[in-house]
């Protein structure tokens, strides 16, 4: 081979690297948020996570996307290790679907239909097509698709190119011999091992194979190791993302490496004792780069039958080998290694801001309760849960930026700006908290009560206000907007209580049956109720605008408000009834 064939080889390689990280990405985003969703609603059952795995990683022709996925999903609580497992073993049946696209290109035959289906008879059609729909679409679906079917055609282009190139090849000696050292099974695994850890797919690195396979200097008997190394090194893009993660994130790297090897020694095992035995003819035989589909999906199916019903021992092996700290705190996870996936990072923000809102609302519940029940252990808790917000707003807003100028689905932009709409409201609730808990200690030490009157005054008030929190944080958890719109109404019944309260308070005041002190305090708790159902309508309202694309806070308030809907005036009738003062 001359230096030209050295050119064309490396473009060849280069094209069709390009090409399937660009159509890997494609379908990613196309699938989006759809996969997210089909991967946290998962069972224990390790047979639907298994055919959830091989479902999701077809579509996105990665494994590696796959179990990047899962170790963030694991890393941010929304997994668990035991539903992870089985969603690994599905990944690397799916990735076989890459090798059976990539052998259409080792199709050979005169006949009409066998010429359609090589790639340089549609790969060029694919490529005007995407590069029309890149340019001219306006829709980002439309792209999206584009970008799809570009990534297809460079791809198969690349793939072509290192066959031409690499076909002289069959003719050198010293290429020959070199395919003859990985007849060795060992040094065949290690070939396949770290070809794929250093361009950490074993997609591609099936898809190098096969393009070498157009010489006829790749037997059986070298291809054999080297495939069944590459599933092992492919488990570095794994091992890679859980670097900083949490334990059990840690673990799912294991598990997949582990799954690996154990299924590398079981299928050596098999097939070379039968091979002892049996002596197979085909093992000096040229493979073709169907063949090598083939025995890549052989390799992955039977480790997987074997394998599957004992997954809990492979959890059980990665638990024993990776011991949890004593030591060892729950941590804020928001893994910047993440941000190449925004799917990913947007569910792990999603995840911490759900998370954040909790927090939220205990402390709330909290600090009221401590108006009843004064009790200095929650006082210490109120203070922490408030440090815990604090810090899930700087973390969350700050990832959020990082990952904002990513590109995704518009569905994920929209998500992101809800998130960061909200959790700025989520902070100043707990805030509020900690103010309503300085006026339960103030009361305390100075061993000052509320009359009977404003106290029932007050828990009306206070059973509204948790209302309100409950609804709009569980808008906000379910992003349901049908739910956010209750908000509006029950935060205007809360302002009129809070009028009538400061009024019936005066009241008090002039007829001498209220000090001036308890006045303030008083006063101090109704602003902090009030203001708490103001962020409750903020909420509600980035929730209702977001879901229309749009963002207008005093708009929105402005019109239901003054032009009241039968659904608003429905609601808050219904409110005004559950918290009425009349009796008291």
């Amino acid at each position: 081979m001359d230096i030209f064939g050295v050119l064309s080889l490396v473009g060849g390689l280069a094209m069709f690297l390009f090409g399937m990280d660009v159509m890997g990405k494609g379908l990613e985003k196309q699938a989006g948020n759809k996969l997210q969703l089909l991967l946290e609603k998962l069972t224990n059952n390790p047979f639907k996570g298994f055919l959830l795995g091989l479902v999701v990683t077809s579509i996105i022709q990665s494994s590696s996307a796959t179990t990047v996925m899962v170790v963030g999903f694991v890393n941010s609580g929304i997994m668990q290790l035991s539903q992870a497992i089985g969603i690994i073993m599905g990944a690397n049946v799916g990735t076989t679907v890459t090798a059976w696209i990539l052998s259409l290109s080792g199709i050979s035959g005169d006949s009409l239909f066998m010429t359609l289906l090589k790639p340089s008879s549609f790969t060029p059609v694919l490529a005007v097509v995407g590069i029309i729909l890149l340019m001219m679409a306006k829709s980002e679906k439309k792209k999206n698709i584009g970008t799809i079917l570009l990534g297809f055609a460079v791809l198969m282009f690349g793939m072509e190119q290192m066959s031409a190139a690499v076909e002289p090849l069959k003719d050198v000696p010293e290429f020959t011999n070199m395919f003859t050292l990985f007849t060795n099974p060992i040094l065949g695994i290690l070939a396949g091992a770290v070809l794929t850890a250093i361009i950490q797919s074993s997609s591609a690195s099936v898809g190098i194979l096969q393009a070498l396979s157009a010489t006829g200097a790749v037997t059986f008997s070298s291809a054999v190791p080297i495939i069944m190394g590459q599933n092992i090194g492919t488990c570095i893009t794994a091992v890679l993302a859980s670097i900083g993660a949490n334990k059990n994130a840690k673990r799912v790297a294991a598990v997949h490496l582990y799954f690996n090897i154990i299924g590398v020694i079981i299928f050596s095992t098999l097939f070379y004792g039968a091979n002892a035995i049996i002596h197979f003819d085909f093992l000096n035989d040229a493979i073709a780069s169907v063949q090598i589909a083939q025995v890549h999906t052989l390799f992955n199916i039977v480790a997987t039958a074997i394998m599957l019903p004992f997954s809990k021992y492979l959890g059980k092996l990665a638990c024993i080998t990776l011991k949890d700290d004593k030591d060892e705190k729950e941590h804020i996870v928001l893994d910047e290694r993440f941000l190449a996936t925004p799917a990913v990072a947007v569910t792990q923000s999603r995840s911490a801001a759900i998370k954040m809102a909790e927090l939220a609302k205990s402390a709330i519940d909290e600090s009221i309760s401590l108006l009843r029940d004064f009790n200095q252990d929650k006082v210490h808790e109120i203070n922490t849960i408030e440090s815990g917000v604090d810090r899930y707003e700087d973390l969350i807003g700050t990832y959020l930026v990082k990952l904002s100028p990513m590109d995704m689905l518009p569905d994920d932009h929209r998500e992101i700006s809800r998130i960061l709409h909200t959790i700025g409201d989520f902070e100043r609730i707990s805030d509020h908290a900690v103010n309503i808990k300085d006026a339960a200690e103030e009361m305390k030490e100075k061993d000052i009560y509320f009359s009977s009157v404003a106290k029932l005054e007050l828990k009306v008030l206070e059973e509204a206000v948790k209302q309100i929190v409950s609804i709009a944080f569980d808008s906000f958890e379910k992003n349901d907007a049908d739910e956010a719109r209750k908000v509006e109404p029950l935060e205007q019944v809360v302002n009129e209580l809070t009028r009538t309260i400061k009024n019936r308070h005066v009241e008090r005041l002039q007829n001498g049956t209220c000090t001036i002190e308890l006045g303030f305090i008083l006063s101090d708790l109704i602003n902090n109720y009030e203001r708490v159902a103001d962020h409750c309508s903020n909420i509600a309202v980035a929730v209702i605008e977001l879901k229309n694309d749009s963002f207008d806070t005093h708009g929105y308030i402005s019109d239901v408000v003054h032009n009241r809907d039968a659904e608003f005036t429905k609601f808050y009738d219904e409110y005004k009834k559950t918290y009425a003062l009349d009796g008291i």
